[in-house]
Order: C-alpha cells, then sequence, then structure tokens
C-alpha cells in the first residue's frame, strides 16, 4: 500500500465509520476545520482522559486548569506572537492558490536539487526566483510576512470593537494563571500546571487532514522548577512522555526523538527534543519538550508590571521560575494512533488500538436478532457491562458481519450469546487481534473483560 494510499484510507474510514466529518461539509466545506463525529469523539475524550490521568494521578505535584480561549490582548505582546507569530506567504498569480514559502520551497529544491533553503524572507526570495506555481505553472509573488493569530472583535458596535485574538497556543492561560495556582493551592516548587484546550492558527495551508488545521486541540505541561534543577528535570520528562507514546502504541519503530538544531531553537532555549511519528507523509511533530527557561514569567512580568520571584521556604533562595514544557497535540495523537492501528488482512480492515483509546472497550450481539430469547439475554449482558465498560449494541445482519464491523472500529472484544448460551449460561468472547474464541460464564463476565483488557 502506498504512503499517500494510507492517508487517503483512513480518511475514508473516519467518515464512514462515523470518527471524523468535514466541518460545513454541504456548504462544500472549510478548510482546515473538521467535526468529530459519533466515534470519534468517544475516542478523543478516551485519550484525553488518558493523558489527564496520566499527568495528575501519576506524577507528584501536578494540577489543572481550564483556562478562556480568549485572553487580554497584551498577552500576546508578551508572549511575542504579535511581532513574530508569522510564516513566508506567496500566491500563484494565476490561479490565485496561497502557498506556504517554506513549504513550497522545500517540495520544489528537494524534488531538484536534493536541498532545502533555509526559512528566511531574504533567502526564499532568492532561492524561489524563477520558481513556478506547482499546481498550475503560474507565476509566483514575492514572499511576505503573514501572521498567524486569528483576530476577533469584542464589543457590540461596529466600528467600536476591541480587537484581540483567537489563542494561538493553549499554554499562556498557565502562566496567566501561575500565581494564582501557587498561592491557592500553597505549592512548593517544582510543580506542575496542566490543560487541555483549544488554540487557533491562521494556517496559510492546512493539510494532512487532522495534522494541520486552523482549529485544534493541545495539551500542555508547565513544569516549573529552580534553575539549577533544570537539566534533571528536563531529562526527566523527555523520558516520561516518550515512554507514554510508547505505550500506546504497535509499531515502536515509528517513533522517535529528533534533538533541534541551534539554528532551530528558541532564543530562550538551551535544548529542545520532539517526539516525532513516521507517517505516510514524513516524520512528524508529535510532541515537543521545550526548555523554557524563566522567559515566559520574565515578560508577562515585565508586560503586567509583575513581580514572579518565588522565595524557597526553606532555603529562603529567591528566584523566578525556569519551565520545562511538553505540549502536544490532541488531534495529533488521534491520527498517529488510527495510522499506527491501522491494517488490512485479506477480506477485513482492523484498528488493533489499545482498549483504554478504542471507541468501544465491548460489543454485544445476539446471534440472530429474530430470536427473543438470545435477544432478552443480550440485552441483559449489554445493561449489565454498560455500567463498567463502553458497550456496544449490534443486531445487525450475520454474525460475521458483525465481527468484521467492530474489528474495523477496534473493538477489542465481541460477546456473542447464542443458542448454547441458553442452556448453560455461557457466552462467546472474541478477540478483535487473534479472531480466537472462548466460552464464560455469563455471570463472570466483567471480571473476565476487566483481566483481559489489562
Amino acid at each position: 500500500m502506498k504512503n499517500n494510499d494510507s492517508l487517503e484510507k483512513i480518511i475514508s474510514l473516519c467518515k464512514r465509520r462515523g470518527f471524523v466529518y468535514q466541518n460545513s461539509e454541504i456548504y462544500g466545506g472549510i478548510q482546515g476545520f473538521y467535526d468529530y463525529g459519533p466515534l470519534g469523539v468517544e475516542m478523543k475524550n478516551n485519550i484525553k482522559k488518558l493523558w489527564w490521568e496520566e499527568m495528575t494521578k501519576n506524577h507528584e505535584n501536578v494540577v489543572g486548569i481550564d483556562g478562556a480561549i480568549i485572553t487580554h490582548p497584551k498577552v500576546w505582546e508578551a508572549s511575542g506572537h504579535v511581532q513574530n507569530f508569522t510564516d513566508p506567504l506567496v500566491d500563484c498569480k494565476k490561479c490565485k492558490k496561497r502557498f506556504r514559502a517554506d513549504h513550497l520551497l522545500e517540495k520544489i529544491i528537494i524534488e531538484e536539487s536534493g536541498a532545502a533553503d533555509e526559512d528566511v524572507i531574504a533567502s526564499l526570495t532568492k532561492a524561489l526566483k524563477g520558481k513556478k506555481c506547482p499546481e498550475c505553472g503560474g507565476e509566483l509573488t514575492k514572499p511576505r510576512r503573514f501572521n498567524l493569530l486569528v483576530e476577533v472583535g469584542l464589543g457590540v458596535v461596529e466600528g467600536e470593537k476591541n480587537k484581540t485574538y483567537l489563542r494561538g497556543e493553549a499554554c499562556q492561560n498557565i502562566y496567566l494563571n501561575y500565581e494564582n495556582v501557587l498561592d491557592s493551592l500553597h505549592l512548593k516548587i517544582p510543580f506542575g500546571i496542566i490543560q487541555i484546550g483549544k488554540a487557533f492558527r491562521n494556517e496559510i495551508t492546512p493539510k494532512q487532514f487532522l495534522f494541520r488545521q486552523r482549529e485544534f486541540e493541545q495539551w500542555d505541561l508547565q513544569w516549573f522548577v529552580n534553575p539549577k534543577e533544570m537539566e534533571k528535570w528536563y531529562e526527566y520528562w523527555r523520558k516520561e512522555r516518550m515512554k507514554w507514546y510508547q505505550e500506546l502504541i504497535e509499531k515502536k519503530e515509528n517513533i522517535r526523538f529528533r534533538k533541534h538544531e541551534k539554528d532551530e531553537l528558541a532564543h530562550y532555549a538551551k535544548i529542545a527534543y520532539d517526539i516525532e511519528y513516521k507517517t505516510p507523509f514524513g516524520w512528524k511533530e508529535w510532541e515537543g519538550i521545550h526548555w523554557r527557561g524563566n522567559w515566559d514569567l520574565s515578560r508577562h512580568g515585565q508586560y503586567a508590571k509583575k513581580d514572579f520571584t518565588y522565595t524557597d521556604p526553606e532555603t529562603k533562595e529567591k528566584f523566578i521560575p525556569w519551565i520545562v514544557e511538553t505540549s502536544g497535540g490532541v488531534d495529533r495523537t488521534f491520527l498517529f494512533l488510527l495510522l499506527d492501528a491501522y491494517r488490512e488482512e485479506k477480506e477485513r480492515v482492523v484498528l488493533s488500538l489499545h482498549p483504554k483509546v478504542a471507541p468501544y472497550t465491548v460489543a454485544v450481539f445476539p446471534l440472530l436478532a429474530n430470536k427473543e430469547k438470545l435477544t432478552k439475554q443480550a440485552k441483559e449482558i449489554f445493561n449489565n457491562l454498560k455500567e463498567y465498560f463502553n458497550v456496544a449494541w449490534d443486531d445487525r445482519g450475520n454474525i460475521g458481519k458483525r465481527y468484521y464491523a467492530q474489528d474495523e472500529i477496534g473493538t477489542p472484544l465481541c460477546v456473542t450469546v447464542d443458542f448454547q448460551s441458553l442452556e448453560d449460561k455461557t457466552a462467546t468472547i472474541r478477540d478483535r487481534d487473534t479472531m480466537k474464541q472462548e466460552r464464560v460464564a455469563i455471570d463472570k463476565l466483567g471480571d473476565f473483560l476487566q483481566t483481559k483488557l489489562k
């Protein structure tokens, strides 16, 4: 199967089986926006719950917040987004299509000479000289900067609205509430604040399905430390985050660290690593582990005229906390897990999703939908199990098609009530990955499934 084909098959499955739909599709859609369907929202919620529990229950001194999508416009001046949050943009004069200049350059240069130029306007202008639109062969405009922040006006009177922005990244709310959390919970450094939330970017060319969108969801940890312990904690979180992702996937060879080169680093960063996944469209960032130093709190302190100096209650040492950031994409996680789990086996398609991620944990069937006794027994099992698991009910078509339908959406286990069930009070349990079946006493099903799913 070709790389491009595998992504197209995921996109097709997502629509066909109710994972993801194109936003506003009845009006022709809107690029860079997607809606999660009935199965997609279950899977996405499972992913977010897993991450939240991992960060708060499996690590000490980590608490959560849920910040607003709109903040004071000064926030984005302090963060540097108003001035620096830009992409290089070019337009085709003929077909009017718009491209990110660095992406276009990379595509053309790599295809023609095997090397890509640096992402700066001067070098882009030089490198793109004489290049044509890859879509129609038309002439390209000169590269220019394009700010990615999405503007929004607050107020009810036209012409008197105050301009601010939808947040370009979710982490800023954490810095804004650092002191509130510290004071209200009486925490001691080191401690962390996490958040899952929406972010918005005016991406020039949204592409690769859920990978690059204009509205997306992020999860962030900001871990506040004594500068003297920065290296220790940076390495700790780097290993912890990789370990968590590795536990969710089957194809371990498709995940790696990539260390940022010196010319990639932000001015405040000593080091940065990306956790990358090998997609059909190349190695792509999954989560970044960033050395942010004290830049964020210092900048907000400067703009808000606040002093964020921390006094250690034991040593009386004073310092502005340094920050280890781990920042990943919820939507990217959703996409990468689908890519990792998708496989074709002769006549069936399988999503071998981790049981804690799959939309449904268990499916329950009567062998025949028109046999009242079978349906009644199966319904009893369904009602009992749904208190403890996310359970699907399916009585359509023949049993083989039902199994294959559940394989395609990633349901790990299927419970079937047949005529033997009426005699000996057992049911058939069928495993998604091996397709093996075994009989289990109906009154032991809950314990059996709990053990099996571990």
